[in-house]
């Protein structure tokens, strides 16, 4: 796992060098940098050593010096793909290295090498036959990438931070960008906190030509989807589907399990207790010697926040190397403010800093850890799964004035800093249900609702802008609710939350995290089971959990769903976490914090998700692009 950088324009390798320095965190032992000065163009890269230790030293070039990449990733099929290139006459320099593996595929291939990739990438090749630069990202987007252009030069970055220390980026804050993270908690791809920054999305490739128009010219990047995650349910339904579908899960898990434990360094699994670790753990124990899997947990001393109990009893079954952190919630707290100043963008899921504490935890012993991402994704994991026939039918038959008064009810019950409490998921789901089915998902998640936006903006706000990504995901499915849900759930908050918290919390720290849920042939079966096997009389993640019966014991599989989540609601309301409102980010209504802050304060209303989101926006490396203008109550 690594870094990457690199630019194309007139400046030269001091950029490229404190641009690479910048991303020495996600690649600590060792750093290259490569140039074509005649086409101005220069890479960089930062190294994490996994696979082929000796000779996977990049920027590498092809054996015919055609192609030189900066990639960051894994390809887990990297193997099969090698003796298929030998076996059409590609020559290999390396002993092992996947990277060679994709130069070669790129040039016997091209860009068609992606749809024979299975693992996570982002990463850039400089063809010497075209003058292209050519960059691509994973199917999911596991691993990130940022660019931005202008005329005359383009660059890009594994990071926000490194792509702004090149001197023609600039970083003015994206008003719209800015709605988007009070609406999702997260801003969705393409869009970035900067107006003239991009994300490149999951699953897609970006073209510049240099010059094509002349000595110094750069053409506009060209983006193209290559991938997109699309339901294709199976016409029919076998005679034993928990048997027959049942089987095949757990056929292609084990299959993924063990394509992700290759590796040239210490390896590892996170253990929480939930069913998707649990199986990983268990899948993963098949492969190694007796006593020989290494697995990790952090317990806390809050009981409504605390799975340790799940997760060793797993460990004692499955006898692994079981390491459990125990922390109080105050001293997770006490590490917050260096994890958030390490985020590279804000985004407001409080389980970042769970996970950046499991990560740091688990760094000490390994190098690689793999986790049960993307399972809830898939199958229909989430509570709002199970709320979806109820809200068509409100939606139906209750008018508009019985919405306002069932909220204004569901205010009077007493407000609960614990874990999802009752009043916390009623008041949740009725925000939602207050909006067209195409906004629930995003209504139901985010900080704040439409009319919310209004009054924090102190403008206008178009529901049809804020949300036009949730929008696309659920008109463009044709199935029912749940479908719609799932896509909704695997392309925005997949990509743009559960699995930059991954990546972001783990390169913190120097761990690659792999994701077997995410293993394509996996994802290619599942996105065919119908959703009626996925949500089934009420039971969420059905069909895998009747897939994990022989595999898992029933207080694993039948527990109810625990989130990786702090106190930070009770932490917003004592002060611990102090949301300053003459501090709140330029643009934003400081009466309307202050109002939030108070009610949350005086147990009025649980506002957590709100605050969580100001205070987080007030820190970091973007904290200075949305600073105060100057005095008043909007800044």
């Amino acid at each position: 796992m690594c870094g990457i950088c690199g630019f194309v324009g007139p400046e030269g390798p001091a950029t490229l060098t404190a641009m690479n320095d910048r991303l020495r965190h996600r690649g600590p032992d060792a750093a290259g940098e490569w140039a074509d000065a005649a086409r101005g163009v220069r890479l960089g890269h930062r190294r994490l050593s996994i696979i082929d230790l000796a000779s996977g030293a990049q920027p590498m070039e092809s054996a015919d010096g055609s192609l030189v990449t900066v990639y960051n990733g894994e390809i887990y099929n990297h193997a099969e793909l090698r003796r298929e290139l030998e076996d059409a006459g590609l020559a290999f320099r390396t002993d092992h290295s996947d990277t060679e593996v994709l130069l070669n595929g790129y040039l016997h291939w091209g860009a068609a090498v992606l749809d024979r990739c299975n693992g996570m990438w982002a990463f850039a090749i400089w063809d010497r036959r075209s003058n292209e630069l050519f960059l691509a990202r994973d199917r999911f987007g596991k691993k990130p990438l940022y660019w931005a252009a202008g005329e005359g030069w383009f660059a890009f970055a594994s990071e926000l931070t490194a792509l702004a220390l090149y001197p023609a980026v600039r970083t003015e804050t994206d008003r719209l960008s800015l709605q988007k993270y009070f609406a999702y908690g997260f801003i969705p791809a393409p869009r970035t906190l900067y107006r003239d920054v991009h994300k490149l999305p999951a699953g897609h490739l970006l073209r510049v030509r240099v010059g094509a128009d002349g000595p110094g010219t750069v053409s506009a990047p060209e983006v193209r989807r290559w991938w997109s995650f699309e339901l294709d349910p199976f016409a029919g339904t076998p005679r034993d589907p928990e048997e027959e579908w049942g089987g095949r899960i757990r056929e292609l898990l084990d299959r993924a399990v063990a394509r992700r434990l290759m590796s040239d360094v210490p390896l590892g699994v996170f253990l929480s207790g939930g069913i998707d670790s649990s199986s990983v753990a268990a899948f993963a124990a098949r492969h190694v010697g007796p006593g020989e899997l290494r697995t990790f947990s952090i317990g806390f001393g809050e009981r409504s926040f605390d799975e340790s109990a799940y997760s060793d009893l797993m460990a004692r079954q499955l006898g692994t190397a079981h390491e459990n952190c125990r922390l109080t919630p105050d001293q997770a707290r006490d590490l917050l403010p260096a994890a958030a100043a390490g985020l590279d963008e804000p985004m407001g899921d409080s389980s970042f800093l769970p996970t950046y504490l499991l990560c740091r935890e688990t760094r000490r012993h390994v190098t690689v850890a793999l986790g049960g991402d993307g399972a809830d994704e898939l199958f229909a994991g989430y509570a709002p799964f199970r709320a979806l026939r109820a809200a068509r039918a409100w939606s139906a038959l209750v008018p508009g004035f019985a919405h306002r008064g069932a909220r204004l009810a569901a205010a009077l019950l007493p407000v609960s800093h614990n874990y999802m409490s009752l009043g916390f998921k009623i008041s949740r789901t009725l925000r939602g249900l207050s909006q067209p089915p195409a906004l629930w998902n995003p209504v139901w998640l985010g900080p704040l609702e439409p009319d919310e936006l209004a009054e924090l903006f102190a403008a206008p706000v178009d529901p049809d802008d804020v949300y036009a990504e949730a929008i696309e995901a659920w008109n463009s499915c044709a199935g029912d609710d749940v479908d719609r849900t799932l896509q909704f759930y695997t392309r925005l908050y997949l990509a743009d939350d559960i699995l930059v918290k991954a990546d972001r919390a783990s390169m913190l720290n120097s761990l690659e995290v792999r994701s077997p849920y995410l293993d394509i042939e996996l994802v290619d079966f599942v996105r065919r089971i119908p959703s009626a096997w996925k949500l089934r009389r009420g039971t969420t993640k059905y069909i895998l959990k009747k897939a994990l019966e022989p595999v898992l014991p029933r207080e694993i599989i039948h527990r109810s769903k625990q989130g990786f989540a702090m106190p930070v609601g009770r932490w917003l309301a004592d002060g611990a976490v102090a949301v300053d409102p003459a501090r709140t980010a330029q643009g934003l209504s400081r009466d309307f914090v202050r109002a939030r802050l108070e009610a949350h304060r005086r147990g009025r209303a649980d506002e957590r998700l709100f605050l969580w989101n100001v205070w987080l926006l007030g820190q970091g490396s973007f904290a200075d692009s949305t600073s105060p203008a100057g005095p008043g109550e909007r800044a």
